[in-house]
């Protein structure tokens, strides 16, 4: 017997649709830019979002056609999330910190036909139009006052575009397991692999982070600094507007002293970023003598957060920290902050060293941790295996890539998140270890064999292998071991400027060293467990290379 209640479709353009008949006069403040700040109520939003979905029909987009975003976080962008996906396009925010030719594969693979641009990224663009094949037209995200001059064909104008329109939209009643956005990690070796949400997860996540650690209000002003091109700026945008929540958008600006200001004049509540934002802050907050009170809560996440961090944040200036995790592929929330429960019982010093844990599972995702043999390991915060997932948002199969596909799950249909970790009896989660040889500075992902492969490329090298160092900045560095050829006698200046031009800018390693040989495996793969273990007190020099 079924239940007799409606099947309403979990739809995005209900989320801000509700912020418009419920919460219209509450503020979204965006640094752009061009400079000024920019206000206006979720009201104001809904109507622009409308005149959007009208503007991209109006091009000749449809149902399940991909729509770049190259943008910062600000109120256009955030337009974007809603008036193509609402329509029936699918949203693919696109990271403009990734190098070249990991940019044009990710727009090529996606077919991507428009790409909507911020100024800051027109050059960028330039660099790379003649690559992608599918690409129709550009359409800078500013107004007419600032339309720069550009080699790129077709580009049209945001404002322009926009009020041609009309502001008013009859939303598709899509099937809420249709395709919304699209995001592709750099997370793994090779290229990169899509992960193609849909507004059912979409809606159910956001619900599921206001339930959890995040916990928002309509009494809160969040500051996501978490960039929308990075996992929906983890759902935020999509939360924010079910309670009426003001957000606040930087812009450009990642630096201290901008989001001192932005907290104060704001009176922020809550803010989100990678450890790296943190410490930058935390330097600003130090120099200048200047506070953050009105702030009731910083979630960190990305990366784990270093322990001198967390004590200084919360006992010198007295704002909690709630430690998040996830993946691109889990939309990208899957556990966050500790039971309070738990806390209370636990003394000061413990409370913050327990905050480094990833978190306590969401409503929602399921955990489980296995052996090498896939079997399952007890959950007594003591075994230590291999983290697999499931729920409602996370992934089911990359976008368009089957050979991805075949071992990112499990013979059950779990995700397989590659990172070794201990689940305790209320499922909190430790990660202890990386299965994937990666590298995470600053929230940022680094793969070592692409990093390796490049290094190679020089005539003088025989072998490289890249190993991540701690850094107390951005977490983790790469180190570059290198074999010279015979006879030849490579520099560090030399490596590394080979490599300047060929990958991004934060990938380049933080030293080289040489040795005679690097040791291998019995079946003829360099050993970075071996690696590890021989550089294990080697300590990098004070460069500034990250992101």
């Amino acid at each position: 017997m079924k239940g007799l209640m409606m099947d309403t479709p979990l739809l995005i353009p209900s989320l801000i649709g509700h912020a418009a008949r419920c919460h219209a006069e509450v503020e979204i403040c965006s640094l752009t830019v061009e400079g000024p700040m920019h206000r206006y109520g979720w009201g104001d939003c809904y109507a622009r979002v409308q005149r959007l979905a009208n503007a991209l029909r109006s091009l000749g987009v449809e149902d399940g056609d991909r729509i770049a975003t190259l943008a910062w976080n600000g109120y256009r962008h955030l337009e974007l999330y809603y008036g193509v996906s609402g329509m029936g396009a699918v949203c693919h925010t696109v990271n403009p910190r990734l190098f070249a030719d990991q940019i044009a594969y990710i727009l090529n693979h996606a077919a991507d036909r428009f790409i909507f641009v911020d100024l800051s990224f027109v050059a960028l663009l330039e660099g790379l139009i003649d690559r992608l094949a599918r690409v129709e037209g550009v359409v800078i995200m500013t107004d007419e006052a600032h339309m720069p001059k550009t080699s790129l064909p077709n580009v049209l104008c945001y404002e322009t575009l926009l009020a041609a329109e009309a502001d008013h939209y009859d939303w598709p009643m899509l099937d809420e397991r249709s395709a919304s956005a699209l995001c592709y990690t750099s997370g793994t070796t090779g290229n990169p692999k899509g992960t193609l949400y849909s507004h059912r997860s979409t809606v159910l996540h956001a619900l599921g982070i206001l339930i959890g650690s995040f916990a928002l209000s309509g009494d809160d002003v969040v500051l996501p600094v978490v960039p929308l091109f990075h996992v929906q700026s983890w759902g935020i945008p999509h939360a924010a507007p079910l309670v009426g929540a003001k957000l606040v958008f930087n812009g450009p600006h990642f630096d201290g002293e901008t989001l001192q200001r932005l907290f104060e004049e704001e009176q922020v509540t809550v803010s989100l970023g990678v450890p790296t934002i943190w410490l930058g802050l935390l330097d600003y907050l130090r120099q200048s003598g200047k506070r953050i009170d009105s702030l009731r809560m910083l979630i960190s996440g990305g990366a784990a957060p270093p322990l001198s961090m967390v004590e200084a944040i919360e006992r010198d200036y007295g704002v909690p920290i709630n430690h998040g995790w996830g993946m691109t592929e889990t939309s990208p929330v899957a556990a966050a902050g500790i039971n309070p429960r738990r806390l209370a019982g636990l003394a000061p010093d413990d409370r913050i060293k327990a905050k480094l844990k990833q978190g306590q599972a969401l409503y929602g995702v399921d955990m489980k941790i296995v052996d090498d043999d896939g079997n399952r390991l007890p959950h007594d915060g003591k075994a230590a295996g291999e983290l697999l997932v499931r729920g409602p948002w996370v992934t089911s199969g990359y976008y368009n890539d089957p050979a991805a596909n075949a071992d990112a799950f499990d013979a059950e249909g779990w995700f397989r998140t590659g990172d070794v970790a201990s689940i305790e009896p209320d499922h909190h989660i430790l990660i202890t270890d990386r299965s994937k040889d990666l590298i995470k500075s600053g929230g940022e992902w680094i793969s070592s064999i692409d990093l390796e492969n490049t290094a190679m490329g020089h005539p003088d090298v025989a072998e490289a292998a890249a190993i991540a160092m701690p850094h107390p900045k951005w977490g983790e560095r790469p180190l570059l071991v290198v074999v010279a050829r015979d006879g030849a006698a490579p520099d560090k200046e030399g490596i590394l400027a080979y490599l300047e031009d060929k990958i991004a800018k934060w990938w380049l390693p933080d030293d080289v060293v040489f040795t005679r040989e690097i040791p291998h495996t019995a079946t003829g793969k360099i050993s970075k467990l071996k690696l590890r273990r021989i550089y294990k007190d080697y300590v990098l020099p004070t460069v500034e290379r990250a992101p």
